[in-house]
């Protein structure tokens, strides 16, 4: 897609990430979307990006195995670290990631941003320069789009939302924007 079209594609993730909400009880569905699990080459080198440079909290780190009963990498058929991390909620939104370690896994194909079949984690954050900084520095993370301040359409159309969005690829490819709200303009 070319580099002009991102910034099109992005006005939808970002007004609702702008307007988001808790539901009212009386609207709430019987279904939640508790986690996203990225299955990751190196999990110590993607914990430099997700934890380090965009802030999110480690709220779960364990090895699993099977047979369950193993107790080492060695004394089992399948090894893999699964960690959670979390931003502002415990129960939802929760990113995880998982590395094979046994046997070993290794990215297969080249995810193209913005493309069917791939996914777009969207982050708004109060400091967008300092985590972007960070994040463009670990390595194997593709810059996208630098922070951009870019203006749209409030959803009743009654005035503006300016957003300076950026967008990177972590390190396995995973589009992630991330996003300060500036400001919500009233028209008059």
């Amino acid at each position: 897609m070319p580099r002009l079209i991102y910034p099109i594609v992005l006005v939808f993730f970002s007004l609702g990430a702008a307007l988001a909400a808790p539901v009212a009880e009386d609207d709430r569905i019987p279904l939640d979307l508790r986690r996203t699990t990225l299955v990751v080459e190196d999990l110590e080198n993607s914990l430099k990006l997700y934890r380090d440079a965009l802030g999110m909290v480690v709220i779960y780190d364990n090895m699993i195995r099977n047979p369950r009963e193993a107790t080492s990498d060695e004394e089992a058929d399948i090894a893999r670290r699964l960690v959670f991390l979390r931003a502002n909620d415990d129960f939802v939104g929760i990113v995880g990631l998982l590395e094979y370690t046994k046997p070993r896994k290794t990215q297969t194909v080249e995810l193209k941003p913005f493309t069917p079949g791939t996914a777009v984690l969207l982050f708004n954050t109060s400091r967008l320069d300092e985590a972007f900084a960070a994040a463009r520095d670990v390595p194997g993370v593709r810059v996208l789009i630098p922070p951009t301040p870019t203006r749209y359409p409030n959803y009743d159309q009654t005035g503006f939302i300016d957003v300076r969005v950026s967008a990177l690829q972590d390190p396995d490819g995973i589009t992630i924007e991330l996003n300060e709200v500036a400001s919500e303009i009233e028209v008059r």
